[in-house]
Order: C-alpha cells, then structure tokens, then sequence
C-alpha cells in the first residue's frame, strides 16, 4: 500500500507541474503558433488544472458511489489516454485536449488517493504517510525535470517527455488491480464480510477484531455525524463563527498560496530562466533542476520545524523571504530588460537576406537593443550574440530554425525569449531563495491548517471549499501568468506577486491563529471565543486564558 501510495502522488504531480514545464520550451519549438500566442502556452499548461478542478468535483460523488479503488483505476486510464493523446497531438488543439484528460485524472487520484491510503493502511503508518505527502508531491517534480533533461537530445524530445509517462500509468493501473477495496468503504456498503477478510489481511492477529469493532464503531458515528450535518446548508454553516473564522484563515492561506505565485515558478521555470538570460532548452532544463530540488528539500525541512517553530511563526517567517526574493527577482529582470546588448549593423549585414524586416525599415535602428528585436513580429525576430563576449553589440535577424542553426555555426548563442544579461545568476539566486523560503512555509502549512482548524462535523464540507478555492486559484495565476508578462514584463509582473506577499503576510498576522500543540476542541473553542492572537513571536497562553481576554 505503501509503494502505491508513493507512485499514485510522485505521478500525479510528475503530470501536472514538472514534465509541462519542460516540454513546453520544445513544443514552441515545433509548434510556431504556441510560440507566437502566450494564450496558446498558458492553455497547454492550465488545462490540466480546469480538468483538475472537475476531477475532483466529480471525483467526491464517484468514491461514495463506486469505491476508491475503481476511481483509481479510472484516474489511471485517463492518464495513460492523456499520454497518448499528447504524444501524438498533431497540434496545440489536441495536445490541450490531452491535458484535459490528464486533468481530469489529476484531480480523482488527488483526492482519493490519500483518502484510499488513510482507510487501507495500518495505523502505525498512518502517521507516516501523511507527513511525507509533501515530500513525495515535490519529489515527484524534481523527478520530472530529471526525465524532461534525459530526452532534450532524443527525436522527438516533448513527445517522449509527455508520452513515457503513460508506462507509470499503466504499471499502476496493474498494481491497483492486486489491491483491495478500502474496508471502510465496503463497511459502510454493508459488505462487511468482504471488509473483515481485508482487514485480516492487513493487520495481525492479536490487533485485527479490535480494528474491525473501532470500525464499526467509527462509521456508525460517521453516519450518524452526517445525518445531523445534512440539515446544515451554506448559509447556517457561515453563520457558526469557529465555522467562518476558520474558512477564512483556511481558504484564505490557499488561495494566497498560489497568488504568491509558486506555480508560475513551478510551471514555468525553464521559461524563466530563459528570460534571465540563457539561450538554451537543456541549460535551462538543468538549471531549473535547482527549484525543484529546493522544492523538495523545503518539504523535508517543513516535517522538521512544523511542530517545533508552529504555523503561525513558519508562515510569516516564510512570507517574508518570499517578499525579499520576488523583490530580487524584480531588480534583477528590470536590469535585464534595461540593460541588454544593443543591435549592430555591422554584426547583423555579416548574415546576408536574413535581417529582420522591422530593423531594416525602421528610422531609430541605431537605438535598437536586443529586448526591441525580440519584440518585433512582422515577422519574428531572434538576437544572434556576438561571437566573442554575448553581452557585446549582436544581429537582429528573422527568427527561423536555419537562421539558428547559421547562428549557431559561428559559435554565437541565439535568443528568442530572453537576452543575455550579466545579471543571470542573480535571478538564479532569486528563484532559489523564493523556494527556500516558500516551500517549507506556504508550500505546507495551508494544507496543515486546514486539516486542523475546522470542526470535525465540518472537517470534510470546509476542506473541500478550501481546496477547490486552491486549484481555482491556481488556474487564474498559470493562466494569466505568460499574457500578464507580455502585457507589463516581467520585472511588474513579480513585484505585482511582491504586493500580494504582503498582503499575504499581513493576512497570516490578522487572521490566521496559531495551532501548534492545541487539541482540535481547543482551536474550536479558540475560534469561537476570541480575538485571534496577533504576538506570533510569544508564546500563547492557554487557550481559555485568551478566549477570557477577549
């Protein structure tokens, strides 16, 4: 249960962020009209959270009606179709319909998987498998890069990034058939005799008839619980103020935990990197490894101090290194944009009926800077660096594989999506110390807090509203990212998420209580009898003590 557990997270993420991102560089490559349409580019890439958002709508109805097993299976068939569907996606409109598929799967397994595991695994590993979810999640993307830079030298190189990945898929469609159904389920289906023999199967002797008496025992409180909870519409529920206290810390720290902007860097950081100043696919590729890297060992780092530091001081210490970074990732790509190479005429006559038509005709060529050749479209243009140091004078020239390949003969590096910069680097530092900062914090404690701060009778209703404000959230933000950068660049486009870290920030401090150490009736009474504790850098009093205060 264990090793699935870990295939069902590291794939669903290894679909949805990681390998996206990479092939993205190469299917603009092959795909001039991706190229052209940041639209095109950011619907490639948010697909897959729309089908995402309807998994997981539709993905609640089918566990209860179907059971968590078939919903699996069902989620890895969408996968492998995906797959297919994208490696053999003869253009943008078919490869976008792959994502949807990829989507819809993304958001089942995402849901059902951990609920699948909590309900089939022994409980002395329980406690195991849910604090390494984070871990596994961001491991799974660091894999992906690492699969995108083994294909950049094979024929073909995005279909096989998108299309290996139906092999997992269909391993794991394998594997889910020698499983079981979940015993809770079957239990609550009044097979009980089917849920005993599994529930056998999974614990020793001496603990199992104690296992299957604490379930009955907990599904006749569940129905019972869910029987009383039907009578509570919207309305009823918002009027309970531990209830809307807590929507608004939970559903808030979700929905700023994408406007920050992580999923930009996650999505897109190849692309990123590129605007910073490297030319090429696999170098960007390989240099992206490093936030998802950072990314994963920020998770490890999250288990560490999330029960030590507490939530309240993680998130705001985690803000506040994500302000300071997107304020670095701003500087150092208005430095970028300001400061790149000019356009020589001397360089650009060197390559004969290939200059770009909009540097031939216009009347200010000789204040023409890399950053203006990129910008032209009539038809696109490329900067060719100057064979001897690339932050000298270039050749503006038409943008087209063979003009690359003339550029690349004469050792120079061609740049179509961003210019050289000697400021490359810092950006590197920037993107680092956003997930240095980003991942153990923000990246965690959201879905910490929400699996702690509402009711039990509203646990499941509160969760879902939180987590679909999430995947919401994130589809506006990878939707809007590419045309929010073509529209103002790139250098606004981060100080736009610097403004909403801090709003972030200031939220956390305002709204958002501590929960370290606290039973879930003590953060019920807490809520519903008090201020919310703003001195994050005391420690709390207990919590009867505050609700007095107040």
């Amino acid at each position: 249960v264990y090793i699935i557990y870990i295939y069902i997270y590291i794939y669903i993420f290894f679909f949805l962020a990681g390998v996206i991102s990479g092939a993205l560089l190469y299917i603009r490559d092959d795909f001039k009209s991706v190229d052209r349409k940041t639209v095109l580019q950011e619907s490639i890439v948010s697909m897959a959270v729309a089908g995402a958002i309807i998994g997981a709508a539709v993905g609640g109805w089918m566990n209860d009606r179907f059971g968590r097993r078939r919903v699996l299976l069902i989620a890895d068939f969408l996968f492998f179709v995906g797959a297919v569907i994208m490696a053999s996606a003869p253009g943008a409109a078919l490869l976008i319909v792959g994502r949807i598929f990829v989507g819809l799967g993304v958001g089942m397994a995402s849901m059902t998987s951990p609920l699948y595991i909590s309900e089939a695994s022994p409980a002395k590993i329980r406690g195991a498998l849910v604090s390494t979810n984070g871990f596994l999640i961001t491991g799974g993307q660091f894999l992906s890069y690492l699969i995108n830079l083994a294909f950049t030298k094979a024929p073909g190189t995005w279909r096989w990034m998108v299309g290996v990945a139906g092999f997992p898929a269909l391993l794991q469609f394998i594997l889910m058939l020698l499983l079981p159904e979940s015993p809770r389920w079957l239990y609550r289906k009044g097979r009980e005799e089917a849920a005993k023999v599994i529930l056998r199967k999974i614990y020793p002797a001496h603990e199992v008839e104690q296992e299957i008496q604490d379930l009955k025992e907990s599904v006749e409180a569940e129905i019972k619980e869910e029987g009383s909870s039907e009578k509570m519409n919207i309305i009823k529920l918002l009027k309970t103020k531990a209830v809307r206290r807590g929507l608004t810390a939970g559903v808030g720290l979700q929905v700023f935990q994408q406007f920050v902007g992580i999923n930009t860097v996650m999505y897109y950081s190849p692309t990123i990197v590129q605007l910073a100043g490297f030319a090429s696919n696999r170098t960007a590729l390989l240099l992206s490894l490093l936030t998802a890297g950072l990314n994963a060992f920020g998770s490890i780092v999250s288990i560490y101090f999330i029960d030590r530091t507490g939530r309240k001081k993680l998130l705001i210490i985690s803000l506040t290194g994500v302000v300071v970074s997107l304020g670095v990732l701003s500087g150092v790509f208005h430095e970028t944009t300001t400061h790149s190479p000019m356009v020589s005429r001397v360089e650009t006559s060197h390559f004969s009926n290939i200059t770009c038509p909009d540097y031939s005709s216009a009347l200010n060529s000789g204040a023409w800077d890399c950053m203006t050749c990129l910008k032209a479209s009539s038809p696109d243009c490329g900067f060719c660096s100057s064979p001897t140091n690339k932050l000298l004078p270039g050749a503006c020239l038409i943008s087209n594989d063979t003009v690359k390949d003339m550029c690349h003969k004469e050792t120079r590096l061609w740049y179509t999506r961003g210019c050289p910069s000697k400021y490359g680097w810092l950006a590197l530092i920037g993107l680092a110390l956003y997930i240095i900062f980003f991942s153990p914090g923000m990246g965690s404690v959201p879905w910490i807090m929400n699996s702690e701060i509402y009711p039990l009778r509203f646990r499941g209703l509160c969760g879902g509203i939180a987590a679909t404000a999430n995947w919401i959230s994130n589809l506006i933000v990878a939707q809007s990212f590419l045309s929010l950068k073509e529209a103002i660049g790139a250098s606004w486009t981060f100080l736009i998420f610097g403004v909403i870290s801090v709003m972030a920030l200031l939220f956390v401090i305002i709204y958002v209580p501590e929960t370290k150490g606290l039973p879930i009736e003590e953060i019920e009474k807490m809520l519903e009898g008090r201020a919310l504790h703003y001195k994050f850098w005391e420690k709390g009093n207990k919590p009867h003590e505050k609700s007095q205060a107040a």
